[in-house]
């Protein structure tokens, strides 16, 4: 077996990542967690039947919680453990999103079944079992909480599920202490953030280098003109920022308006320049998109004249939003941004997107850190 150490230092050799002291601290305490879930996981087969007729319980392995801003690497390193956890033993990587999706169903499934289960606290065991029933290992990305429902649900739910004897590794852009700021009710939310801090090890990677922003600079971010090349170019950024995460399809709820997503990972979105800006699209749209994506693609962007006047006022608008938002852009385009429209209901206005569109994609911007 090839373990989470020997994974990272395999990248160091090849060069494929820089030395930094503080992913190496973290690839030593994933190499210790490692271990940990391998010698739990054997010993729970030859002690589960004692358990039944013996009143004890053996606490899980201490889990680890990264946190950093983006572009440190946290990601990679759960990967790296990830892939190292055999596949005799069950697991699961999921992005945090799609897992509190997941757990909102599946209670409001059990209220729908009459008479079975009535409240919310009476549903979290047994989903903290079915969990358990499948995964023994689960990782979370991109660990972040915003909305009060899910704040209540997660002290009980974690708690059951390290119950269960579940590992659990997260990722996060906050210290558990900075979780919710400021949210509704965050009182309530406290007895969780002391769950995290007492089962988990908090791990910091904040090391002064962004590696994404330093991906972006290196591969550029500004794709011209349209052919073979630049799409392939912009595949391969993608390639890189996602770092072989499975690509979805996702979906934005705005007040009841959905906005597809065709394919979305690691906070990168990539839309067409039709999905955004040839549909009846507003300020209040793109913000959505900016406050789930660090990074957004638009591609096949065309040449634009008085007859695109409207696509090109939406452009604007979603450029705007974007850099109000330190958000990144990666575009492909039939031209570069000072040739990009040449209609003259707008052409005054625009000059301010092709001026936001050239400073995107400078070191100075790419460097702006970006919280989510």
């Amino acid at each position: 077996m090839t373990t989470p150490l020997d994974r990272y230092n395999a990248l160091l050799s090849r060069r494929k990542i820089d030395p930094d002291p503080l992913q190496d601290h973290a690839a030593r305490s994933l190499m210790r967690l490692y271990q940990d879930v391998l010698d739990y996981e054997e010993a729970r087969k030859s002690w589960r039947q004692k358990i039944r007729f013996l009143n004890i319980r053996k606490l899980p392995p201490r889990g680890i919680y990264l946190h950093g801003p983006v572009g440190r690497g946290k990601s990679m390193l759960m990967d790296i453990f990830y892939d190292s956890i055999p596949l005799s033993i069950k697991k699961r990587r999921v992005h945090f999103h799609q897992f509190m999706i997941e757990v909102h169903d599946y209670i409001h499934s059990r209220r729908s079944i009459d008479g079975i289960i009535e409240d919310m606290d009476a549903a979290l065991p047994s989903l903290a079992l079915v969990i358990s029933n499948r995964s023994r290992v689960l990782c979370f990305d991109e660990f972040h909480v915003t909305d009060v429902a899910d704040a209540m649900i997660l002290s009980r739910l974690f708690t059951s599920m390290l119950d269960q004897g579940i590992t659990l590794v997260c990722t996060s852009n906050w210290h558990p202490d900075d979780l919710y700021k400021g949210g509704l009710q965050r009182d309530r939310f406290l007895s969780f953030i002391n769950l995290i801090k007492a089962r988990m090890e908090i791990v910091a990677i904040d090391s002064p280098v962004d590696y994404r922003a330093k991906q972006l600079k290196e591969m550029s971010v500004y794709f011209s003109p349209l052919n073979y090349e630049t799409a392939k170019r912009a595949d391969n950024l993608f390639e890189g920022l996602t770092e072989g995460a499975e690509h979805l399809p996702d979906l934005i709820n705005v007040k009841g308006r959905m906005i597809q997503v065709p394919v979305a990972a690691k906070g990168v979105a990539r839309f067409g320049f039709a999905q955004l800006c040839e549909r009846p699209l507003g300020a209040e749209d793109y913000l959505s998109i900016a406050k789930r994506y660090h990074t957004v693609f638009l591609e096949n962007v065309p040449r634009m004249g008085y007859d695109r006047r409207n696509e090109a006022k939406r452009m604007m608008t979603l450029v705007d939003i974007l850099y109000d938002n330190g958000r990144n852009l990666v575009i492909t385009a039939d031209a570069m941004p000072q040739k990009l429209y040449t209609g003259h209901d707008h052409a005054f206005e625009f000059q301010r997107t092709v001026s936001r569109l050239l400073e995107m994609q400078t070191e100075d911007y790419l460097n702006r850190v970006t919280t989510m």
